[in-house]
């Protein structure tokens, strides 16, 4: 499929900037993979589609600040000086080599083989070690003390491009809502936002009517993002990440699809990882490794029955992957749907349910 096929009209100001005050009281489009329909709901009705046995998945990966902010270590016949601001975006550390990260520089011609930067006044320094496409490097940072502690002190939230702050200290205040409530394992450079909806409401919710939520772990990076740079679709390489799936996740996971419940999803980071781990059977392994799954049309889905997920960017791998599991047509046909009744779009917008639903919705379709 040509890459174009995965485009649509939105207008700016339905790119959420800010959370709601109630993270709950998102609206959420339901729709129905076999009779091609979908209805306008809320996101509090979500338990409301569930049964007993049912097994509800989400990602617990933590966001860090990521995001570091520093400039260019000049040097010459004086000595020392402060050029140029350079950003650097952790993605993953370096497998090993101790404290050497892959980072996503911008902007990226200002950081060339050898380049020395400072972040935090001289608290952090780097060298870029390898130059990578799409403007990422390899650094190498010399430091006194933890590179973690160093970090959550002078790094930033990495919020997306299309939500726009002023500055660092803008930042800092979407560090308690730019992350799940259930969020435990540090990793992630972008929240698994199909999760940001969740409250301790939504989980009292779902133990009443007897289903199980199951946490496993992938840390969202660059893939997540990373822009589909070909005109074919199936020629996109998507980057790596790391998931961790345990022997209990796997087990009730496994025990469930064989007695005939439902696997939900909470994210396309979720699905990914879900996918990754399947057998032919459907099955999943517990395993802690890297993916680079790319999910799109043609693609079989062995495990999960249903998805939660937010709205995608045009031409995105995330709206592709949405695509193959909900049908091409049904998508491009909600997404416009969306736009005319000017649901949130994006990271802090509104939600989407897709799966095969046992009552017919009356509210519209396609």
């Amino acid at each position: 499929m040509h890459i174009l096929e995965f485009d649509y009209e939105l207008p700016s100001e339905l790119i959420a900037q800010e959370p709601l005050p109630e993270r709950d009281s998102s609206r959420m489009l339901v729709l129905d993979r076999a009779g091609k329909t979908w209805r306008d709901s809320s996101f509090a009705e979500f338990p409301t589609y569930f049964s007993e046995g049912d097994v509800i998945v989400i990602n617990n990966t933590q966001v860090f600040p990521a995001r570091l902010v520093g400039h260019r270590v000049l040097k010459g016949e004086n000595g020392e000086q402060r050029g140029a601001q350079v950003e650097a975006l952790l993605m993953r550390p370096v497998a090993g080599s101790e404290n050497e990260w892959e980072v996503l520089a911008k902007p990226g011609r200002a950081l060339r083989l050898g380049a020395e930067i400072e972040f935090g006044n001289g608290r952090l320094r780097g060298t870029v070690t390898t130059i990578l496409e799409e403007g990422r490097r390899k650094i190498r940072f010399k430091l006194n003390g933890d590179l973690d502690r160093i970090v959550d002190e002078i790094g930033n939230t990495p919020l997306p491009p299309y939500i726009k702050r002023e500055n660092s200290e803008d930042h800092r205040l979407d560090e308690p809502r730019y992350q799940t409530v259930y969020a435990k394992k540090r990793g992630a450079i972008a929240a698994p936002t199909a999760g940001l909806h969740f409250t301790p409401r939504t989980f009292n919710e779902l133990r009443a009517r007897h289903v199980r939520v199951l946490e496993i772990t992938l840390h969202v990076g660059y893939a997540t993002f990373q822009p589909v740079r070909v005109e074919r679709i199936e020629e996109h390489q998507i980057a790596v990440e790391s998931y961790e799936i345990s022997e209990e996740a796997a087990h009730t996971i496994n025990s469930a699809k064989k007695d005939g419940h439902r696997i939900i999803a909470v994210g396309t980071t979720t699905v990914r990882a879900l996918e990754s781990a399947a057998e032919s059977d459907g099955l999943i392994r517990a395993e802690r490794r890297n993916t680079d799954l790319f999910i799109y049309s043609g693609k079989k889905f062995r495990v999960i029955d249903a998805m939660l997920t937010n709205f995608h960017l045009p031409q995105s791998s995330l709206l592709i992957l949405v695509s193959a599991f909900a049908g091409h047509e049904l998508i491009i046909n909600a997404y416009r749907h969306a736009v005319a009744a000017k649901y949130r779009f994006y990271s802090y917008g509104d939600s989407m349910l897709i799966g095969d639903w046992k009552f017919g919705f009356r509210d519209c379709g396609i």
